[in-house]
C-alpha cells in the first residue's frame, strides 16, 4: 500500500463564538458580536471528516484548546481563582477575554507545518507547530499544540517534533495555511511550496513586490526558510514565493484563500502570487525537475472571478483531494457552500473549471460549513494534511484515526457539553470554563492523549 495524505481536522471548541479579533480576515471582523452556535459548529465539522472517511481518505482529529485560557491570563496579571480571574477579565477587559476564549485552534492548517519522510534528510515526517505571532488569542496555541501533536503522532522512529520558532515578528509562523506539497505521488519526492507575505531581515533584497498597506503580511521569508531547515529539506526540494501584497490587502490573510494543490496541480488565483509569470515558471521548471512529470498549473483569471469574489467565497480556501481507487489523475474539489451559493464562481466551476479536459478536478462537492466560514475558515483551514506510509500509520495514535466508532462517540460528546448559542458576553461565564474543562478531560481519554491541558497537568 502506497503512502496516503491523511487529513487532521481541527475538533471546534465549545467556546466557539464571534469577536473579531483577525484583523485582516474580513468574514471575521464583518461576524463580530454575532450570535455563534458551537454546537452545531462542531457537528458541521465532524459531518465534513466523516464525508471524507466515506470517501476511502485516512481522516484523523486534532483536538481543541483549553478556553478560556486562564494560565495567559494569570500570565498578564489577573489574580485570584480560576473563576475570578475570569469574571475580572470580563469586567475590566472583555476584549482580552475574548482573546483568551477564541476556538480558533479548530482551523488546523495553522496548527502546524509537516514535511513527509519522502522530502526529509533523515526519513522521517517533521513537524514545526506554527507561532501565530501577528495575533494574541492564536499565539496562545503553540505549547498545547505541541503536546497534541507529539501524542498523536508519537513513535519517535518515524517522526520529528520540533519546537515553535521565536515567537517574534521576524520570524512570524501560520503554519501549512502557507505551504503546499506538489509531488507525482505522495510516497515520492516532492517539491514544498513555500509562500510568504513580507522579508523581516535585508527587505531591500530580492522582494519582487512592497508589503500590503492595509492589513498585515503574516508569514515572513524567514520563518518559511527555518522551516525548510529544521526539516532538512535540500534547496532542490523547497521553493519560496511571495504573496502578492494587494491580495492580502483583499483579505487573503494566509495564501490557502487564494491557492490549493494536490499532487501534480496547483489551483490558484491569478492574483496570488506577487510575480505572476514568474512563480508559475519555476515552480513548472523545479517540479519537472524532481519528478520527471509536468505540473499542472490551474490558474483563475481575475476577470473570471476577482480576488474579492475569491475571497467572499472562499473558492481557493477549498480542499482538493485525490480518491482512492480513482483514475491517478482525477481529483474532487470539497468546497464551501458558499461557492454554490455565488452564482457566478457555481458557474465557473461547473461550465468552465470541470469540462475542461486539461486539467484534472472532476467533481465538485459542496459543504455547509457556516459556522466556521462566518469566522472566516472553509475546509481547508480546517485540517491539517499529513502525508503517511502504511508503517508510519501504524506508528500514530490510533484513537485519533477517525472510523464509524469513534465518529458517533464524537457526536455524542459534542451533543452533552456544547451550548447553542453563544455571545462574546458569555465568555464571562464561569460555568462555561467549567463546561469547557469538563469536555476536554472526557476527550483526552477519549483520544487516548494524556494531559496535554494546563489545567491537566496544574492539578494534583
Amino acid at each position: 500500500m502506497a503512502a496516503q495524505e491523511a487529513n487532521f481536522d481541527g475538533i471546534v471548541g465549545p467556546t466557539h463564538n464571534y469577536s473579531g479579533l483577525s484583523f485582516g480576515n474580513v468574514a471575521s471582523s464583518a461576524s463580530k458580536a454575532n450570535i455563534s452556535n458551537p454546537k452545531q459548529a462542531a457537528l458541521q465539522g465532524l459531518g465534513k471528516m466523516k464525508a471524507l472517511l466515506d470517501l476511502g481518505l485516512v481522516q484523523g482529529v486534532l483536538p481543541p484548546q483549553e478556553r478560556p485560557d486562564v494560565a495567559s491570563l494569570r500570565r498578564i496579571g489577573f489574580r485570584g481563582s480560576d473563576h475570578e480571574i475570569v469574571i475580572q477579565a470580563g469586567k475590566t477587559d472583555p476584549a482580552i477575554l475574548a482573546a483568551a476564549s477564541s476556538a480558533s485552534s479548530m482551523w488546523a492548517a495553522n496548527a502546524a507545518t509537516v514535511s513527509p519522510s519522502a522530502d526529509t534528510a533523515d526519513g522521517k515526517v517533521h513537524f514545526t507547530p506554527a507561532n501565530l505571532s501577528n495575533k494574541f488569542h492564536r499565539s496562545i496555541e503553540a505549547d498545547t499544540t505541541s503536546r497534541a501533536l507529539q501524542a498523536i503522532f508519537r513513535d519517535p522512529a518515524r517522526f520529528a517534533h520540533h519546537a515553535p520558532l521565536p515567537s517574534n515578528a521576524s520570524f512570524g509562523d501560520e503554519g501549512a495555511a502557507n505551504h503546499t506539497r506538489l509531488c507525482a505521488e505522495y510516497g515520492g519526492p516532492g517539491l514544498e511550496f513555500f509562500v510568504y507575505g513580507r522579508r523581516a531581515f535585508y527587505p531591500e533584497k530580492a522582494a519582487p513586490a512592497p508589503e500590503p498597506t492595509k492589513y498585515p503580511a503574516r508569514q515572513s521569508l524567514e520563518a518559511s526558510q527555518a522551516i525548510a531547515r529544521l526539516h532538512g529539506l535540500s534547496p532542490e526540494n523547497a521553493l519560496f514565493a511571495q504573496q502578492d501584497p494587494g491580495a492580502i490587502d483583499a483579505g487573503v490573510f494566509h495564501n490557502d484563500v487564494a491557492g490549493v494543490g494536490n499532487k501534480n496541480a496547483l489551483f490558484y488565483h491569478e492574483e496570488a502570487y506577487a510575480d505572476r509569470k514568474g512563480v508559475p515558471a519555476a515552480l513548472r521548471e523545479r517540479f519537472k525537475r524532481i519528478t520527471k512529470q509536468d505540473l499542472i498549473l490551474v490558474e483563475v483569471p481575475s476577470d473570471a472571478i476577482s480576488i474579492e469574489r475569491a475571497v467572499r467565497s472562499y473558492l481557493f480556501n477549498s480542499q482538493l483531494i485525490s480518491l482512492p481507487g480513482s483514475d491517478k489523475n482525477e481529483m474532487m474539489l470539497i468546497a464551501p457552500e458558499e461557492c454554490e451559493q455565488d452564482s457566478a464562481v457555481k458557474s465557473y466551476l461547473e461550465t468552465v473549471l470541470l469540462p475542461d479536459p486539461r486539467q484534472p478536478i472532476r467533481k465538485v462537492r459542496y459543504f455547509n460549513l457556516k459556522e466556521s466560514m462566518r469566522n472566516g475558515g472553509g475546509p481547508a483551514c480546517l485540517r491539517l494534511r499529513v502525508v503517511l506510509t502504511p508503517e508510519e500509520i501504524r506508528g500514530c495514535n490510533p484513537k485519533a484515526l477517525l472510523n464509524e466508532a469513534l465518529y458517533a462517540q464524537l457526536v455524542s460528546w459534542v451533543e452533552r457539553h456544547y451550548r447553542d448559542r453563544l455571545l462574546p458576553s458569555d465568555l464571562a461565564d464561569p460555568a462555561l470554563l467549567d463546561e469547557s474543562r469538563s469536555a476536554l478531560d472526557e476527550l483526552t481519554q477519549l483520544l487516548g492523549l494524556g494531559s496535554i491541558y494546563p489545567f491537566q497537568i496544574s492539578r494534583p
